[in-house]
């Protein structure tokens, strides 16, 4: 099937990350289906050619089931994501906890459960989850994101397992330090300004960017995972490098 034709299904869609993984999506030839909440932003993507908004929540799965009913997904982008406050484990509300799950785990295997049987009937398509280096290594006051992110990581590299020999690919984006809106209501302006102000962060047009660079890949050859961070950012633990003067 010619790339023109394919349709993809990005969740998250209205803002950093995957606003601009649809955009560059969209730019490639697909037929993108912009998932995300905001109805006012989906309007405005709608203005780029092969941007197709859908404007629902995503934990709610019969909504989902109903809007994507006879739709043929070729490459689903599991990007939907939320940050509970960061604070201490112990001083966190449950609620806080069960969203961030709800969200950025339940709502991403959910999705998968929907589109992945289609991908397999066909012998063909591109599942991507956005990870986090939160997933891979313990950064203070984050217990619940980063549990959250470490379990889309092992989903991701069991459901390849799982779907072997199917030609369906399984690739997880383990982003570092994004500069995104995603800490905009848990941390005040002026820390967001401090933690992107020491080090040169990666910017969501570069994480889609090496998106589109592993979906061209020959069908053979599945990324199974990328790490993409800031020079600065060290691999584990989130520790960045000083600057020099």
């Amino acid at each position: 099937m010619n790339k023109e034709k394919q349709t993809a299904l990005v969740t998250g869609a209205t803002s950093g990350i995957g606003k601009a993984i649809t955009f560059a999506l969209a730019g490639a030839g697909y037929q993108v289906i912009a998932l995300g909440r905001s109805a006012a932003t989906l309007e405005q993507m709608q203005a780029t050619e092969g941007v197709r908004p859908l404007a629902l929540d995503l934990t709610d799965r019969e909504a989902l089931a109903t809007a994507l009913e006879g739709e043929q997904i070729d490459v689903l982008v599991n990007n939907a994501g939320v940050i509970p406050p960061v604070t201490r484990f112990d001083e966190m509300d449950q609620s806080d906890i069960d969203t961030t799950f709800e969200v950025n785990l339940s709502a991403a295997v959910a999705t998968t459960r929907l589109i992945l049987p289609g991908m397999v009937a066909r012998e063909q398509g591109h599942v991507f989850f956005t990870g986090s280096t939160a997933g891979q290594g313990p950064f203070p006051n984050m217990a619940v994101y980063g549990a959250s992110k470490a379990a889309i990581s092992s989903f991701a590299a069991a459901l390849r397992c799982d779907i072997s020999g199917s030609g369906v690919r399984v690739t997880e984006i383990v982003a570092g330090r994004v500069e995104t809106n995603l800490y905009k209501e848990v941390l005040t302006d002026r820390a967001r300004a401090d933690m992107y102000s020491a080090f040169d962060a990666v910017q969501p047009d570069e994480v889609a960017q090496m998106l589109l660079s592993v979906l061209q890949m020959p069908a053979h050859v599945d990324v199974t995972r990328f790490d993409i961070l800031p020079t600065a950012q060290f691999v584990g633990g989130g520790g960045f490098a000083q600057k020099e003067d």
